[in-house]
């Protein structure tokens, strides 16, 4: 039977940092297989974070240098690569069309709003370089007071990664403002020199310092730009619309076990195929087999 699925190769728009302090950008994926799918149909629910980190840790063969790629090495990966991977991988399961629907915001409407749009013009903003740390030096009047007294004009941070969406997710649905708290709490290190409790340092940053610090990390972050204008049919306003892109693609992926399972059936009893060659195949293929044997059938009933 066939082998696995042929790897397409990408450059992540940021990149991973080793612990030697190399930067991975090269990425070889390929589409997810019916075990992916199986997967996620078992862990239907589950926090969408967490499931990226088991999608692309499966389907990303390698990363530069680093081969296999471990849920560890998922969760360290910067959040715009994270989802610039799940943008790929999108489109080497389905293609890049995307077909979908919204509801239109306003509370007098609520009609639904067709999207229709292609992967390939998603923006992407790409990193120059890309460090484990980054240092942004403050206004005079950001400047940080520390317990001695002394003020401190730098403040030493690194970018958030997929550990900290899969333990901020939790919080983020209930207080976005103390995620974003939380979030400075575990990415800022220090000033001019680490902090034993970069917590402390966070509480102590006066309000212009943090918007310093988030606006430094926003800019030196990568990112997939998932915002889309949008014109409602039904009242006729435009809005402005996030596009979840993990929802979206989990949404897509969720095939119950059941359907999953039938498909298994179906072409292991017409092709005598074992069910973990078949859970092998991307989706494409696995569609495109069943395809051809519909279509024989079909000729076959005709003929009669």
């Amino acid at each position: 039977m066939t082998g696995a699925a042929a790897g397409t190769v990408c450059l992540l728009p940021g990149g991973y940092v080793d612990g030697e302090g190399v930067v991975h950008r090269e990425a070889e994926i390929a589409p997810l297989t019916g075990r992916e799918e199986e997967l996620l149909a078992a862990l239907a629910g589950g926090s969408p974070a967490a499931l990226a980190t088991e999608v692309i840790a499966r389907c990303v063969r390698a990363i530069g240098g680093v081969r296999p790629l471990t849920p560890e090495v998922a969760g360290r990966l910067l959040v715009g690569d994270r989802q610039f991977l799940l943008l790929r991988l999108r489109e080497a399961t389905f293609g890049e069309r995307v077909d979908g629907r919204l509801a239109c915001p306003w509370p007098d409407c609520g009609a639904r709003v067709d999207i229709d749009f292609s992967t390939a013009d998603v923006p992407v903003k790409r990193c120059a370089g890309v460090s484990a740390t980054y240092r942004v030096e403050l206004t005079e009047e950001a400047a940080v007071t520390d317990a001695a007294g002394a003020q401190h004009r730098a403040v030493t941070f690194r970018l958030p990664d997929g550990r900290d969406q899969e333990a901020l997710a939790p919080l983020l649905a209930e207080n976005p403002a103390a995620a974003l708290t939380r979030l400075l709490e575990r990415c800022v290190v220090g000033t001019e020199e680490p902090w034993d409790d970069p917590a402390e340092l966070v509480a102590r940053l006066p309000a212009r310092a943090r918007l310093e610090v988030e606006r430094a990390m926003e800019e030196r972050a990568p990112a997939v730009e998932l915002e889309m204008e949008l014109l409602c049919p039904e009242c006729g306003r435009a809005f402005t619309a996030p596009f979840d892109l993990q929802d979206f693609f989990f949404g897509e992926l969720r095939t119950g076990r059941d359907l999953l399972y039938r498909q298994v059936h179906y072409l292991a009893y017409h092709y005598h195929w074992s069910e973990r060659e078949i859970l092998e195949l991307p989706r494409e293929k696995r569609m495109a087999y069943i395809g051809v044997l519909a279509d024989e059938i079909e000729a076959l009933n005709d003929a009669v």
